[in-house]
């Protein structure tokens, strides 16, 4: 009962409540819309810890992405085996998992410590930060499981991972799919599912206005005193 509510219907809930209550968001409270950068009360180590952080936190998603929405009988016309993936998804997992763990870490260090930043910040701004840390964490603690499955060239979590995201964007959830998966990655799971719960009434709601249009836009011309 507990997988079923958590695994078949607790998606369907934080989708519903990323996409509508982002929506509504932009709708009648863009003024809020923002990344609400700290950066002029304090740039010291904040280059560092927010590339670090944002660089990672992109190329997790975007692994995350790829590896469990592509079907692996693309991988397979691709030439890349089951075990192949998974070791691909384990290395650049922990190169970049770490990399924005270092990043957070340094940017919750600044914002604990640094008075001017922690008073102009929101009441969401520390526990959300925490949050993902928190869902990071749990994310890295799945990769010493998924090299033990690996090294018994067993890639069947894997696999029943990437069937079980496939078939709740397909409408079709099949919940069951995580039977046999470890805690830990049931654990994960519920903490990313909980992000997209809440991103709707956080700062990250600027990811929506990733800008884009910067990558081709001409030079700006910038005179020094």
């Amino acid at each position: 009962m507990i997988d079923t509510v958590l695994f078949g219907a607790y998606p369907y809930i934080a989708l519903t409540v990323f996409l509508a209550g982002s929506w509504l968001r932009f709708d009648t409270e863009q003024y809020t819309w923002k990344t609400d950068s700290s950066q002029l009360l304090s740039k010291r180590g904040m280059r560092l810890a927010s590339n670090l952080f944002h660089v990672g936190v992109l190329a997790v998603l975007g692994g995350h992405a790829v590896g469990l929405l592509t079907p692996h009988p693309w991988f397979r016309a691709a030439g890349v085996t089951d075990i192949a993936h998974q070791w691909l998804a384990i290395g650049a997992g922990s190169v970049f998992g770490l990399m924005c763990l270092l990043g957070g870490l340094m940017l919750l260090a600044r914002r604990l410590g640094n008075r001017r930043v922690r008073a102009a910040a929101r009441s969401t701004d520390l526990p959300i930060l925490v949050w993902l840390l928190a869902t990071l964490t749990l994310g890295l603690c799945t990769i010493p499981v998924s090299v033990g499955h690996a090294e018994h060239g067993d890639a069947g979590v894997m696999i029943a991972l990437a069937e079980w995201v496939q078939s709740i964007l397909c409408l079709h959830p099949q919940p069951g799919l995580l039977a046999g998966v470890e805690p830990i990655f049931k654990a994960h799971i519920t903490f990313g599912l909980t992000v997209l719960l809440v991103f709707p009434f956080t700062r990250l709601v600027h990811i929506w206005s990733v800008p884009l249009g910067y990558l081709g836009r001409a030079y700006q011309v910038v005179r020094t005193r």
